[in-house]
């Protein structure tokens, strides 16, 4: 029996089609394309017209090669959204996280609830591109979006509806909006209502596992079968949490890719003075667990001065510049919003770094060394608020497969760290597809599987 993942990330997205055979999980890769933003009336949006159109090529992919599956779930970044009208047209463009329209929406939410107030309510960390600051955008300057508006979707809720003709709101990535109450695990009426954004448009809250519906005629005609869609841990980080095979309970994780999401799991959510202070974060997770944890930039600056090269590196060769500069000095914060869209990655990175690097291999080392560091500086702190020694670190995600980074980071924590598996997201994406089948009977059975199904390197300090 087969199952499929669509997991799309900040730079490309994938289909990936997983198996259990023999109490093993097995991937295969159907499809792959990249996502571009797009300039469009003085933002950077999403296309999500392309998107959609790569959804349904993978989809057919996944037939020819005669892997029709039981159930298909969609994951990807969180935050963003569509606006829907009483007609199902998506209300203006779909604006990308990354665009600059919410600069300065952080002090005027201020102005109307203080952030401490929103943090104890919602427990996500401030960062000018969550949900509540789009929204403010929004109603700053197209106030009649709002007016119109007859539902909220988050992107891939919107991809399913897509597919479907189903409008559903799934809970893990609704989690990022800092629009929910983390201790109700539901909408936050107060919040809504103190920034008068309309209750109406936001639907109630379902679970990884919920079946959405089936695919539209005009769908299952165009892909050549037909197949339920299932909501997954619809933010990729919720999936990719999803899947750490955890060697012991004093583990850290990680997930890496575009951004580094670095916590721990746990069973309430933490919304105290100090973890705002921090600017730690609480998002929900697959059977209501909470991921505490850190957004550190990641893999986009590296992502972004390959781009700048025109791509005429490869991250591998990239890497290997970095390891022939080990003595260089210079760092840089990561977390800098300057890092967020800069027109230069490798000019902002030379700008802000303590010791100007003079070539693109001391460029990499500071990127690397900076990422290592803030590392450990996000896991002294989870010691210190959980009142625990870490003993180990669990990486998921493409970004496992940097050795480099993972060595730099196993000796810059002084931890032993677990890489792997590389497809993170996509495999969560599938656990929770084949726990709703029964191919599992716990999360604990299904996370072994993982543990015997894939290859794990390890790193020592």
């Amino acid at each position: 029996m087969y199952y499929l993942a669509i997991d799309i990330g900040a730079s490309s997205g994938r289909h990936i089609v997983g198996s259990v055979n023999d109490g093993k999980i097995e991937l295969t890769e159907v499809y792959r394309f990249d996502n571009n933003l797009i300039e469009k009336n003085g933002h950077l949006c999403w296309d999500t017209e392309a998107l959609f159109e790569n959804i349904v090529l993978g989809l057919k992919a996944a037939g020819e090669k005669g892997m029709v599956p039981e159930s298909v779930a969609i994951d990807t970044w969180g935050v963003d959204f569509v606006l829907l009208d009483s007609e199902d047209k998506v209300i203006g463009d779909t604006v990308a996280y990354r665009d600059k329209r919410t600069e300065p929406m952080i002090e005027k939410c201020e102005e109307i609830i203080p952030f401490k107030e929103l943090y104890s309510k919602a427990g996500i960390q401030k960062m000018n591109f969550n949900t509540v600051y789009q929204l403010l955008a929004i109603k700053t300057e197209n106030p009649e979006y709002l007016k119109k508006a007859e539902r909220f979707l988050m992107i891939p809720e919107y991809f399913n509806f897509l597919l479907t003709g189903n409008k559903l709101n799934e809970y893990t990535n609704a989690s990022t909006t800092s629009l929910l109450n983390a201790a109700e695990k539901t909408w936050d009426k107060d919040i809504l209502n103190t920034l008068g954004y309309p209750e109406k448009i936001f639907g109630k809250l379902n679970m990884p596992g919920t079946l959405v519906g089936t695919l539209k005629d005009e769908i299952a005609k165009k892909v050549g079968y037909q197949t339920k869609v299932l909501l997954a841990p619809s933010h990729d980080t919720a999936s990719a949490f999803l899947s750490v095979p955890a060697k012991d309970d004093n583990a850290v994780y990680i997930s890496s890719g575009t951004w580094s999401l670095l916590g721990v799991e746990n069973k309430e959510a933490n919304t105290t003075e100090e973890a705002m202070l921090s600017n730690f974060t609480n998002e929900g997770g697959y059977l209501y667990r909470y991921r505490f944890l850190k957004n550190i930039m990641g893999l986009w600056i590296i992502q972004s001065i390959r781009r700048n090269l025109n791509k005429k590196y490869s991250f591998a060769e990239l890497e290997a510049f970095a390891r022939e500069e080990t003595g260089f000095k210079g760092r840089i914060d990561v977390n800098e919003e300057c890092f967020l869209a800069p027109d230069s990655m490798i000019d902002t990175v030379t700008e802000k770094a303590s010791v100007k690097p003079e070539n693109i291999g001391q460029v990499m080392e500071c990127v690397y060394r900076s990422l290592a560091e803030s590392y450990k500086e996000a896991i002294l702190y989870l010691e210190k608020v959980a009142n625990k020694k870490f003993t180990s670190i669990n990486v998921v995600g493409g970004g496992s497969k940097d050795t480099y980074l993972d060595k730099l980071t196993a000796e810059t924590t002084g931890l032993t760290l677990y890489a792997g598996p590389t497809e993170g997201t996509a495999l969560g994406n599938l656990m929770s597809q084949m726990l709703e089948k029964g191919e599992f009977t716990s999360l604990q059975e299904a996370r072994n599987a993982v543990k015997k199904s894939f290859d794990i390197k390890k790193f020592t300090a």
